[in-house]
């Protein structure tokens, strides 16, 4: 069995996984498929304590209504803080089936990710502060496209972070998505 990264529009892969056999004893099915992407360009900085949306996204369509999928995102966030007293952010993953629009999936609102806190009021800050956001997907119940997106917040809207982005454009962002059969 072979898997081929689907290429989003505007990024280049290149890459194939080849994959034989199944994953055994892992408390459920097999292993259907994944999808990964890696996003070296494109750079989104959020400058509110709204929810934004980045370019970290990526799709899959499930084989079977009742499979499970994976879903593991990896991001070194950063943030700049010009004379306020820390820097934090809130991330979250949104889903979208079929198009449907986007709605707030995992992670929600109060969730504070990442950040330094500081008593006393400081001339500038900047952190970059590697982010993992992993959880399993069990309520799709479609075998229509479903697309995951990462979206950001500041925690308020002034005093603890001027921005949050997803990194210089030479970090690393990636998205990975595995179908795991009921």
């Amino acid at each position: 069995m072979a898997f081929t990264l689907l290429k989003p529009s505007g990024i280049d892969l290149s890459q194939t996984f080849a994959f034989t056999g199944s994953v055994t004893g892992a408390g459920g099915g097999k292993l259907l498929q994944i999808q990964s992407v890696n996003f070296t360009s494109g750079v989104t900085s959020v400058t509110s304590d709204s929810f934004t949306a980045t370019e970290v996204t990526d799709q899959i369509t499930p084989s079977a209504t009742n499979s499970k999928i994976l879903v593991i995102f990896n991001v070194s966030l950063s943030q700049y803080e010009g004379s306020g007293s820390g820097c934090k952010y809130e991330a979250g993953i949104y889903r979208q089936i079929n198009g449907g629009g986007y709605s707030r999936f995992y992670a929600g609102s109060g969730n504070s990710y990442g950040g330094i806190g500081q008593n006393d009021t400081w001339t500038s800050l900047s952190t970059s502060v590697p982010t993992t956001m992993t959880f399993l997907d069990t309520t799709h119940n479609t075998t229509n496209a479903i697309d995951y997106k990462l979206y950001l917040s500041l925690v308020t809207a002034s005093g603890q972070g001027d921005n949050v982005n997803t990194g210089a454009s030479d970090q690393e962002r990636s998205v990975t998505l595995m179908e795991i059969g009921a």
